[in-house]
């Protein structure tokens, strides 16, 4: 069997004939003198948010500590704007059979306290990773041989330290995109110092990346400068970036319009919509990105629990929201209504799997079917719909509940939390008692990546707790089919599932609209819609 190399400079791994991910537009003269690609000496100032949990690959699963892990920790692989595989510290991943792989990385690579990264960083940094079921990201590792997802175990993965620079992997059952799913950051090596203290590590990580953290002010500001020790193909071409966090999405874009902040991340706020590519002219950005958003109804809440009643509300539900007129009205056509779950810039997406009807508005069908759930159980309360303030969501989350008060005859409201964090504090304790806003930026471009996160049973970030064997089965089928295209065909087959289920309404899929200063260059938005930071130049301060 021919033998499975990761490409150095990687092949485009999107779908031909998705939407093509257009280029955004380079910054003007910023006055440096400088020209694109060439190094600069200024801090690069982009919006974050606060992370939700200490700064360890094992446990950070949304945007805020993403990005910084991203950016401090180098893995085997990472991945190009347009979504392309290229090696970061490996030198090859190769398999005959698609399940056992043999691992090469680079020599003489080194975490920024001047330690050694070997192959044995990458094996306990993963035995590390797949031990507690209380790490948001163990899930990433059921298809290795020996994972446990019930119990806490160590070394369990079979994983062996061939030497220095060489591991293998044995997984469970073949995978064929088990390379590309390698760029996600609970793939990152670790160095001897975390296994010594891991709490103090998740506050003052030390990493391998293009920067190192110099930095937390919590719920102010991550600055990251520069690692003189990596040398690899994301060498920060800026003296540093520093993560401001910002209440509002309001708040950082009238930064950015007073240059006070350089790049908006994760995008511009729905009240600037209509008017940010005026306002920004040429630094003004607008591409696709797999972005992925929903609207998750727990079944503990009370009249949607997994039984006809629950089942019949989640349809009427959907059927009231009519999503065209909110991403048209609200989002000012930046948005497009989603109907399926995953995104239309990702290999394998299909606009017509069966039951996805169910995201066309139908102000008729939705009365009858919330009439049929009554004649079950009389509905009584206030449907809520939960969302972080510093998000930009208000806007659409009173556009939608209006939609379910108007069409159902029912009292329906927003409920606002400050942050994201403090929301999926809330969220991942089971203390909310509430609908939630659900987003999913892609950590690979690959189907299993939100299919397999959102909704196995037991994922880490499975917030609404669904379980379904046979969705269970379809999915595991699909991430070990032979080939990409054979696991996406299993991969309908599971979507077809939630369709019948329900457990999270489709909403939209989001584009990467944002912008940045006049006093930067060279700023690109990846397939994942996270801005490329080490990239930008800025003159010297």
């Amino acid at each position: 069997m021919k033998r499975n190399r990761t490409a150095l400079a990687g092949t485009a791994l999107l779908a031909v004939g998705a939407i093509a991910l257009a280029g955004c537009a380079s910054g003007g003269d910023n006055g440096s003198g400088e020209e694109g690609g060439e190094a600069s000496t200024g801090i690069v100032t982009v919006q974050s948010n606060e992370p939700q949990n200490p700064l360890l690959p094992a446990v950070t699963n949304e945007v805020g500590g993403g990005l910084v892990l991203q950016n401090i920790f180098a893995g085997l692989v990472y991945y190009e704007a347009d979504g392309a595989l290229a090696n970061d510290l490996a030198d090859s991943i190769e398999s005959d059979d698609n399940q056992t792989w043999t691992i090469k990385i680079k020599e003489g690579e080194k975490f920024s306290d001047d330690t050694p990264v070997t192959a044995e960083s990458f094996v306990e940094a993963w035995q590390y990773a797949a031990s507690d079921p209380a790490f948001e990201n163990q899930w990433w590792f059921a298809n290795f041989s020996g994972y446990s997802a019930d119990a806490v175990k160590e070394d369990s993965l079979a994983l062996e330290v061939v030497d220095d620079t060489t591991f293998t992997v044995e997984l469970a059952a073949p995978q064929s995109d088990f390379p590309t799913t390698l760029g996600y950051q609970v793939f990152a090596p670790l160095p001897e110092s975390f296994f010594d203290d891991p709490e103090a590590f998740g506050q003052a990580p030390v990493g391998n990346g293009p920067y190192v953290l110099d930095k937390w002010e919590h719920d102010s500001v991550i600055s990251l400068l520069p690692n003189e020790s990596y040398d690899g193909p994301r060498k920060a071409k800026n003296g540093g970036v520093d993560l401001a966090m910002y209440a509002t999405a309001e708040a950082a874009y009238t930064d950015l319009l007073s240059d006070n902040l350089d790049v908006l991340n994760p995008g511009v706020p729905p009240t600037a919509l209509a008017t940010y590519r005026d306002d920004l002219g040429d630094r003004a950005v607008d591409q696709p990105a797999a972005i992925w958003e929903g609207l998750t109804i727990p079944a503990r809440l009370a009249h949607f629990g997994n039984d006809e009643e629950g089942n019949l509300r989640r349809q009427a539900i959907s059927y009231a929201i009519d999503r065209e007129q909110v991403t048209d009205v609200i989002f000012e056509g930046t948005r497009t209504p989603a109907v399926d779950y995953t995104s239309p810039v990702i290999a394998g997406w299909n606009d017509e799997i069966a039951g996805s009807e169910v995201t066309h508005a139908d102000a008729d069908k939705a009365k009858d079917l919330w009439a049929q759930a009554d004649a079950i159980s009389p509905w009584s309360g206030t449907f809520t719909i939960a969302y972080n303030a510093d998000g930009g969501h208000q806007a659409w989350v009173d556009a939608v509940s209006n939609q379910i008060k108007n069409t159902l005859g029912i009292d329906a409201a927003g409920q606002s939390f400050p942050d994201l964090a403090t929301l999926r504090e809330e969220i991942k304790n089971r203390t909310l008692n509430a609908a939630t806003r659900s987003g999913w930026q892609f950590d690979y471009p690959g189907a299993y990546n939100i299919l397999g996160a959102l909704f196995i049973t037991g994922a880490g970030s499975n917030d609404g707790d669904y379980s379904n064997p046979e969705y269970d089965e379809l999915v595991t089928k699909g991430s070990t089919a032979p080939s990409v295209e054979e696991g996406n065909k299993l991969f309908e087959q599971a979507q077809e599932v939630l369709f019948t289920d329900l457990p999270v309404l489709p909403l939209w899929y989001r584009s990467t609209n944002a912008g940045f200063s006049t006093l930067v260059d060279n700023v690109e938005y990846g397939w994942d819609s996270w801005p490329i930071v080490y990239e930008i130049t800025k003159a010297g301060e």
